[in-house]
């Protein structure tokens, strides 16, 4: 594979759109997680373990990327309250380069570097246990097909930090993302607060140009109408993926929604025991404004509030029907979400969206747990007698699923369904609900036993290559 192709294109915005900065010096560079898999797929897989702790640790250059780090500017609706005063308070964009096997722009962000001047007081650190969760969660969602950012590495940086959601002092990291995009609903925001329309314009054609270039239109108001399309099929995308794989984000604020619909910023992420509508992630979510069922409504209003941006260089006549292609789009993209899950053909918009229609009723009747469902019937029909052998075989034999197996019959196996993957021989699959992340962290924090995520990590690689290893 062709080596390192750097980018600033970033930079290309301008210097209102972000402040150099510094990266924090640590005491320590302790290499805790490397993603060999992205780092070949970018051209930086021949790093030596100095080089890796150089770049992401002490945060030297990448050639031919930005000389400085980029604190990124941005606003947001906070829980449905508009926050000016945001903006990357403990990361940076680091680096841009390409994807080497489709070309895409992608960016380096980190997590924990540093004070910028958006901390707002804070430290500008992460805990290493948060970064530990991040790593757990963005493997997890790549194996379920989540289009997900990727923790592409995790470094232990030695000083203690004083966190009241934990017990402190607890140790401290730096992560570093992989994404395809860090702009952000709140970056529109921003230049529409500050009625900066010139730079609002300068950030939608550099959005088209650098991420949906097919997107070009001779006129500003196409444009503007053809990015909220673009952008709302995104959010729907991410929010039934999202969906199927029973993920609740937990923090679905403005600057927690990027254009390219790619789930990125894990707090207090979780994955449901069993279909609950009601199941939140954060504990300070008191009203479950993000809750596991409301997921794509907010979204759907994050995506209203980008429209509320575009108005003043577009039109609401073209903005209307753009913005109100998510609901479509999120009932088909979320029929494609668990027939991929399933590993099952399309048998036509109607048999895919009843089948939708009717099992989440019955997730929710029966309480069956949420992966072991998805997990039995990979391949439809054709996993009666795996189906027959699960922990949860007697809600299967139940009448009340048999309106299911009905529906079920009438797909077919998809080519990657892989039933022969030593993975779906199990008989449970691979989860990370609560209790288990817990479990995961609790030898790290007392022993510094690393064992246990190590082979969590491993059964999470088995599990993304039997569903067909979609990155």
């Amino acid at each position: 594979m062709e080596r390192f192709r750097p980018s600033k294109s970033h930079a290309r915005l301008g210097a209102e759109f972000y402040d150099p900065v510094a990266a924090a010096v640590f005491p320590q560079t302790i290499l805790r997680f490397r993603n060999q898999a992205w780092a070949e797929r970018v051209g930086l897989g021949h790093l030596d373990e100095d080089a890796w702790l150089d770049h992401f640790g002490r945060f030297k250059t990448l050639s031919g990327s930005f000389e400085e780090p980029l604190a990124l500017r941005y606003h947001g609706h906070q829980f449905r309250s508009y926050n000016p005063d945001l903006g990357d308070g403990r990361g940076f964009l680091f680096a841009q380069m390409h994807d080497l096997e489709d070309g895409r722009l992608l960016d380096l962000g980190t997590k924990g570097s540093g004070r910028t001047p958006w901390s707002r007081g804070g430290d500008g650190r992460l805990t290493l246990k948060g970064g530990v969760r991040e790593v757990l969660a963005t493997q997890m969602l790549e194996a379920q097909g989540v289009y997900t950012s990727k923790s592409f590495s995790l470094i232990e940086t030695g000083e203690e930090l004083q966190r009241g959601d934990e017990p402190s002092p607890t140790r401290s990291s730096v992560l570093v993302r992989l994404s395809h995009s860090h702009i952000r609903i709140g970056t529109f925001q921003r230049l529409a607060y500050l009625e900066d329309f010139e730079s609002l314009g300068r950030l939608i054609d550099y959005c088209i140009t650098a991420y949906m270039p097919e997107l070009a239109a001779p006129a500003m108001e196409t444009r503007a109408r053809n990015l909220l399309e673009r952008v709302a099929r995104n959010g729907a995308r991410l929010a039934a993926q999202w969906t199927a794989a029973g993920f609740v984000h937990g923090v679905l604020n403005s600057d927690n929604i990027n254009i390219t619909g790619e789930s990125f910023d894990y707090g207090p992420w979780r994955f449901l025991p069993a279909y609950d509508p009601h199941f939140t992630a954060a504990y300070f979510d008191e009203t479950g404004l993000y809750a596991f069922g409301n997921q794509p409504d907010a979204v759907a209003w994050n995506a209203t509030r980008l429209a509320e941006c575009l108005v003043p260089l577009s039109s609401i006549a073209l903005l209307e029907p753009a913005l109100n292609t998510f609901w479509p789009e999120f009932r088909l993209q979320l029929s494609a979400a668990l027939l991929r899950r399933l590993g099952l053909r399309s048998a036509g918009e109607d048999a895919d969206s009843n089948f939708a229609g009717a099992l989440f009723p019955y997730l929710a009747e029966s309480r069956a747990p949420y992966e072991q469902f998805f997990f039995d019937w990979r391949g439809g029909a054709r996993s009666m007698e795996r189906a027959a052998r699960s922990p949860s075989a007697e809600l299967y034999a139940s009448e009340a699923f048999r309106p299911i197996a009905n529906l079920l019959e009438a797909f077919e196996p998809s080519e990657s369904v892989n039933l022969d993957h030593p993975y779906f021989a199990r008989e449970k699959p691979r989860t990370l609900i609560i209790d288990e992340v817990e479990a995961i962290w609790a030898p790290i924090a007392e022993a510094d036993d690393w064992g246990r995520l190590e082979a969590t990590l491993a059964e999470i690689a088995a599990m993304r290559e039997a569903y067909g290893g979609d990155r």
